[in-house]
């Protein structure tokens, strides 16, 4: 067993000094100096070229690419290192879980994964001239989960890294969406015209009650749309048959479950317990397989409430986007839990 401690960080302003400011804030910490070790090795996995880069950001996230330019400046780390370590572009992703579940006004999600990639960081930001959000994050500018001002949801489901194509990684394609869609209906047509360059499930709600699961890789993307749904780690749609890894009985096994929790009378504070507890049909424990649960979340787009908490079987925490967009910033500075497992997290000192 092991205690966690998610780091809730606060910001608002210009792109630029938000990016200076994560980059002061871990500059010295035991993040920073493992992701400058992993630099040695990704530089050998895969190239990012920076203009080609920086025309992606310009065209879907104008004004991003300052965050990654703040961020150089505050780590002190060339622009660069930065790009390839953090932008997401033709980076790499190891296979990973998670479960979403879209209904009656909230969005669900366990996001389960490798607790030596877990950055343990939920941001509220609020960058000028693009719109202000509340999340898990990872790689600095990326999103693991989250939610914007306008209500609209989006997490991401792995499904396969065979055969990757020239594009983004999963989870700086969430903050593209995050940062500039309004509603389910914008971040599907930007999905589409985005570069993915492995196959994922984004599962995308907003405050209109509207679901999606757009399936996602650089062969395409597959669409589908209910007010009801859930997600798991598989493709469904014919034309994407043959991009599922060969097994995915666990997948399907979760997505069942779920399925059967598609109910008015489900509560969100219940989805939360559902998917949080680690007696529970949702809840992973397998951490050294890349897949245990690292943080359950509860996303209501109407009135902008969060309900989270780190590892399992963990008090609800819940609060209020709406009040620190109009001004009040959040109290609670750490989100405390129990993993259960002894590996070592990389923010850890």
């Amino acid at each position: 067993m092991k205690k966690i401690e998610v780091e809730v960080i606060q910001g608002r302003g210009n792109y630029y000094d938000l990016g200076v400011k994560q980059g002061i804030i871990y500059k010295h910490s035991k993040l920073f100096l493992n992701h400058q070790k992993r630099r040695a090795k990704s530089a050998k996995s895969y190239q990012a070229d920076i203009h080609e880069a920086q025309a992606w950001f310009n065209r879907f996230a104008p004004g991003l690419w300052s965050e990654l330019e703040g961020l150089s400046e505050g780590l002190g780390w060339p622009i660069e290192d930065v790009v390839h370590e953090y932008s997401g572009f033709q980076a790499d992703w190891k296979k990973s879980g998670c479960s979403a579940l879209m209904q009656n006004g909230y969005y669900a999600r366990n996001y389960d994964y490798h607790p030596k990639t877990y950055e343990g960081r939920f941001l509220i930001w609020q960058p000028e001239n693009a719109y202000a959000s509340i999340g898990f994050a990872t790689r600095m500018i990326g999103r693991i989960d989250g939610m914007n001002e306008k209500g609209l949801v989006i997490g991401y489901h792995f499904v396969n890294r065979l055969k990757p194509g020239a594009g983004f990684i999963c989870c700086t394609i969430a903050r593209f969406i995050l940062d500039t869609c309004k509603t389910t209906a914008e971040a599907v047509e930007k999905l589409k015209e985005i570069p993915h360059r492995h196959a994922f499930n984004y599962s995308i709600y907003d405050a209109g009650g509207n679901a999606a699961v757009a399936e996602a890789s650089s062969r395409g993307v597959s669409v589908k749309y209910h007010k009801n749904m859930v997600c798991t780690n598989h493709f469904e749609s014919e034309e994407k048959l043959r991009e599922n890894r060969h097994h995915i009985f666990e997948s399907l096994s979760r997505k069942e479950v779920l399925s059967n929790e598609l109910s008015p009378e489900l509560t969100a504070i219940q989805a939360y317990s559902l998917f949080n507890r680690t007696n529970g049909p949702i809840f992973k424990k397998e951490y050294h397989n890349w897949s245990g649960t690292l943080h359950s979340a509860v996303y209501l787009p109407k009135t902008l409430q969060v309900i989270v908490g780190v590892g399992g079987d963990s008090h609800p925490l819940l609060l209020s986007f709406k009040d620190w967009l109009q001004g009040s910033n959040s109290y609670i500075k750490k989100i405390k839990g129990i993993l259960q497992t002894e590996i070592e997290l990389p923010f850890e000192r």
